[in-house]
């Protein structure tokens, strides 16, 4: 009784309680690759649980101090104060190491979901109206924790991490105009000065993952339930009919063991297989870089951009500006971000739909969409490999100036080629579908007849399937003016690429 009397005296001063029955009774359709977004936010939980045990014992500071820890390879060594404390952690600290590497293990798991529910959501149209706004959100989370990674793996003060920091500096002066007081101001003078990772540890720590708790529940929890679950067509379902199973308790169930089994597997990636071990690479010099340098996977297509670059620069107004550092460091993720947070839009513009969507596309019902998001992957993934041409150009016994060339053509022509094949992958299994719509199912039963042919039996489709295999019909294109009068020459262009689309 004094529970309720409790529960009610709070609601009577900050309401709540409608919400929270509304909230219970939530349907959330049974998908696996809804799944995708829940490992990115539970990953997320464990990178702040982790993080908070580091930051009881990692020292954000640049002032030299002579080694005379637990690790004795490095006993005597003169490094920053950083990286002494990293080694601390690792090596002196309870359960510092299983610590760290949860921690850059959950960071690499959290990019991983990430781009996976991103692609998961471009290519079954989840970006749509009503959803544009989230879609944006999860673009700028992706900017965000990409570079609090790079923030992060940046911080130990490692060889490895100040050749990071070495390119970070160079982007930075590669600024026009502004480049080389943004370098001073964020270093503290001259490289490495003494201030850098004082400065992104506070961005690291504070900045970033303040912005974090704000857009990750506004884009996981708050719009998400304000709005209506996405789902795939299914007979009986439409935008405004959804199936599946409550909040509370068979989803709440669901994803609190689901958020054990993500807890589990990193912590088992940290216990068997290393990360980021800083005692092998030393102390950062500036004269030093160790061989086969690699940042981790989600900062691969920078590296690879600044690797095949040519060597252009050209001087204005007596400043050189050094496009060989200054394209791929933001051209290159620049064209991409661009690119994914206008999309929703672009494609809305051709093809006039600006209805609200609750169900989603198979993607083969829009092999433009399709192409298009093909060519992305390829674009990053051509960048990605070109990261690694000094691996690779060793390992298969290939000139290095042959693989940087092969990459230079390839992140050219590989997206076309990306976008032409999965075009005509996904129209070809739009033509089975009508085919299958049309003839019926093949059952795997031959039958001879009386002539002595052999066919195969095929089965009506039901209503199930029919729902599946027939895909809405897309936007009609507005009626032409009267009067024989041409249409404005954007309204032509705009009714040829939505004549286009539908194809």
């Amino acid at each position: 009784m004094k529970g309720s009397s409790l529960a009610k005296a709070l609601d009577d001063r900050i309401g709540g309680a409608s919400f929270m029955k509304k909230a219970m009774r939530k349907v959330f359709p049974d998908h696996w690759t809804y799944l995708l977004g829940e490992i990115a936010l539970y990953s997320f939980v464990v990178v702040l649980l982790t993080g908070v045990y580091l930051t009881f014992f990692f020292k954000p500071a640049m002032h030299e101090v002579v080694y005379n820890g637990a690790y004795v390879p490095l006993r005597g060594v003169r490094m920053s104060e950083a990286y002494a404390s990293t080694l601390e952690i690792s090596f002196e600290v309870r359960g510092g190491l299983l610590m760290r590497q949860m921690h850059h293990w959950a960071t690499l798991v959290f990019l991983a979901a990430i781009v996976a529910h991103l692609l998961r959501n471009f290519f079954t149209g989840a970006f749509r109206k009503p959803r544009d706004l989230n879609w944006l959100i999860g673009v700028l989370l992706f900017v965000l924790v990409m570079f609090n990674g790079l923030f992060g793996y940046s911080l130990p003060d490692d060889l490895l991490s100040g050749a990071g920091l070495r390119i970070l500096h160079g982007v930075t002066l590669s600024v026009p105009l502004v480049g080389t007081y943004l370098a001073a101001f964020l270093f503290g003078g001259e490289f490495p000065g003494d201030d850098i990772i004082a400065r992104l540890y506070s961005i690291h720590v504070l900045l970033i993952p303040g912005l974090l708790l704000l857009l990750i529940p506004l884009h996981a929890v708050v719009l998400t339930w304000r709005q209506t679950h996405t789902q795939f067509r299914a007979k009986g379902l439409s935008d405004r009919v959804v199936r599946g199973a409550p909040f509370f308790p068979a989803f709440l169930a669901k994803t609190t063991v689901y958020f054990l089994w993500v807890l589990g597997v990193v912590a088992l990636l940290a216990t068997v297989f290393q990360v980021n071990p800083v005692w092998l690479y030393g102390p950062y010099v500036p004269s030093t870089v160790s061989a086969g340098s690699q940042p981790d996977w989600y900062m691969g297509f920078l590296e690879g951009a600044l690797r095949i670059m040519p060597p252009w620069e050209f001087t204005v107004f007596g400043s050189t500006v050094t496009m060989s550092v200054l394209i791929p460091a933001l051209g290159a993720p620049g064209l991409l971000f661009t690119a994914l947070a206008v999309y929703p839009f672009a494609e809305r513009w051709i093809t006039r739909d600006h209805a609200i969507h609750h169900l989603l596309d198979r993607p083969r019902d829009v092999p433009n969409r399709v192409g298009i998001g093909i060519a992305g992957v390829v674009y990053y993934g051509v960048l990605w490999m070109a990261g690694g041409n000094d691996l690779i150009a060793s390992t298969f016994h290939i000139s290095l100036n042959a693989t940087t060339w092969i990459f230079r053509v390839a992140v050219v022509v590989g997206p076309v080629l990306g976008f032409i094949a999965a075009r005509r992958i996904a129209l070809g299994l739009q033509a089975r579908d009508r085919h299958t719509a049309a003839h019926g199912v093949e059952t795997g039963v031959i039958v001879r007849g009386p002539e002595g042919g052999f066919t195969e039996v095929e089965r009506p489709v039901t209503e199930e399937e029919t729902a599946v295999l027939v895909p809405p019909a897309p936007p009609a294109l507005p009626p032409a003016p009267d009067g024989g009068v041409p249409a404005p020459v954007g309204r032509r262009i705009r009714d040829a690429a939505q004549r286009s689309w539908t194809r």
